[in-house]
């Protein structure tokens, strides 16, 4: 069982970075597992999706044995009782930028994500176009 959650009313508002599951799912050092908000990466379980395991290396790449900031939407837990959240470094949301990058493609899940999903949906249009990361290699892309 996970330890209650005291920094916020959702979990932590930091955490290091222990280990990357996948493109958007982390685990922290204190056992709680993360799963971005707004996103959604190609599986690398089973049978990896295209793109799979590049989204896994650039999310590793990006925040694994690193300090993140978490930022909680409406709803807080998944089914999978994985916490949902924005994570940052230094002020630099990693959902956004793996949706710039191409690594991943928009995800909204009502309630949460209402008030950033415009900006993402124009990032992921701007990876589309530049045929970014998934874009370019996956036909038909995994998300």
């Amino acid at each position: 069982m996970l330890p209650a959650c005291t920094d916020e009313p959702c979990g932590p508002a930091r955490g290091v970075v222990d280990r990357v599951i996948d493109g958007d799912t982390v685990v922290l050092a204190d056992g709680h597992r993360v799963r971005y908000l707004l996103v959604d990466t190609p599986e690398i379980s089973g049978m990896a999706e295209c793109f799979g395991p590049e989204a896994a290396e650039a999310n590793r790449s990006l925040v694994e044995g690193r300090e993140v900031d978490l930022e909680y939407d409406e709803v807080c837990r998944d089914d999978y009782d994985r916490l949902l959240a924005y994570v940052s470094i230094d002020g630099r949301e990693i959902n956004l930028t793996l949706v710039e990058r191409g690594y991943a493609c928009v995800l909204e899940i009502p309630p949460n994500g209402a008030d950033r999903a415009d900006i993402y949906r124009a990032a992921e249009q701007a990876a589309k176009d530049a045929g970014a990361g998934l874009w370019g290699v996956c036909s038909p892309p995994p998300c």
